[in-house]
């Protein structure tokens, strides 16, 4: 089978990945020059590694990660520093976390040669048939598998978007450049409409976040100062992650998902993964993981098809992930609500709360979340 993908991200390369290892003719088109990878980082959990060890990547990646958590304290504090959660520690022992562009990197120089062509402006056929137009010329697929992120092009042309919706808050995020002492522990930070975080990366730096909330397209004259002037007097070692980041990598984004699920995520021989399918907050840390699931699961659903039977398999893989993701993206809003509260009394119910939820509940909720299984063929 001929197979078109548009859109360069993690989603898009692991199932190119996927189809190439089945001996797909697989091509890759990326609009922009050098693809969009921003110098932060990311967090892998168990049900990602569960999808990458299916197709015979997840060692690759581990390799390139870091299982750090796994012997720290994590959970949820609040600006002083106190405890109100602790992660269960068989969630934490699965969780890895790795710098985008070194995992973009080797998702690239795992596939074939020429397999991504960057520069293209890839159009999608609106009636959903297997074809891309690429400028004054039009090539004809099998398949055509759309991977162009949360402002999906593709999806709009193809009828089925539902806009995106601001979450009401902003996003800084770094990677340190000098070594951080974090004491033992990394956690999230909840304060009033403020949320700060940070995981251990390889060669002892750290990628961390800290959010806000705000109007959406708020600017400001100084990153590097409106970001230490945030998070001010907050625990140890939040100022110093902030402190060990140079200002010219910290970066912000306003922080935005779909304004509501898709109907489908397929339509005729096209089919949408990742974050052009189910964009979501990171709140759950799943935005990728959720991009993985897709890739993996598609590529399995081909490997047991012909092209003569492909819409079975499409209509098979929208059964399978619209109902999983479509949950992830509700819980990612909740918990977005929760860990965003704002006001002293909102803050104080939601803190009682998170100190009164018996570990035995975080438990199982998280195990469900982080667990992926092929699917039977």
């Amino acid at each position: 089978m001929r197979i078109g993908i548009i859109g360069a991200g993690i989603a898009g390369l692991v199932t190119a990945f996927g189809l190439q290892r089945q001996g797909y003719n697989v091509t890759v088109y990326e609009r922009r020059c050098e693809p969009n990878v921003d110098g932060a980082g990311l967090t892998l959990f168990g049900n990602a590694f569960a999808a990458l060890d299916a197709i015979g990547l997840g060692e690759r990646i581990r390799r390139i990660s870091n299982n750090a958590l796994a012997n720290l304290r994590a959970g949820q504090r609040i600006p002083d520093g106190t405890w109100l959660t602790s992660m269960p520690q068989a969630t934490i022992g699965q969780l890895h976390s790795v710098h985008r562009v070194t995992l973009h990197e080797t998702l690239m120089h795992s596939l074939e040669p020429n397999t991504v062509q960057t520069g293209t402006d890839a159009v999608v056929a609106a009636d959903g048939s297997p074809q891309i137009t690429l400028g004054t010329t039009t090539e004809t697929f099998d398949l055509v598998v759309v991977a162009d992120g949360l402002r999906s092009h593709s999806r709009q042309r193809l009828g089925l978007d539902t806009g995106i919706q601001y979450s009401g808050y902003t996003a800084w995020r770094g990677v340190t450049s000098t070594a951080v002492d974090i004491g033992g522990a990394a956690a999230e930070t909840w304060g009033s409409g403020q949320i700060f975080g940070f995981v251990p990366l390889p060669r002892d730096r750290l990628y961390w976040f800290g959010t806000r909330t705000q109007p959406a397209g708020m600017s400001f004259d100084d990153e590097y100062r409106a970001v230490n002037e945030s998070f001010a007097g907050w625990h140890a070692p939040i100022p110093d992650c902030i402190a060990a980041t140079a200002p010219q990598d910290v970066i912000r984004h306003d922080v935005y998902d779909l304004a509501k699920p898709l109907r489908t995520f397929t339509h005729g021989r096209t089919v949408l993964i990742g974050d052009a399918a189910h964009a979501m907050l990171p709140n759950l840390g799943q935005g990728a993981g959720q991009g993985i699931e897709d890739a993996v699961t598609l590529a399995i659903l081909l490997s047991q098809t012909s092209p003569h039977d492909l819409e079975t398999a499409l209509r098979r893989y929208a059964s399978l992930r619209q109902p999983r993701t479509t949950n992830l993206w509700r819980q990612s809003r909740l918990m977005a609500k929760v860990a965003q509260a704002t006001g002293p009394a909102v803050v104080r119910l939601r803190n009682v709360g998170m100190r009164l939820t018996p570990p035995q509940l975080i438990g199982p909720l998280t195990q469900q979340l982080h667990r992926w299984v092929p699917p039977a063929p």
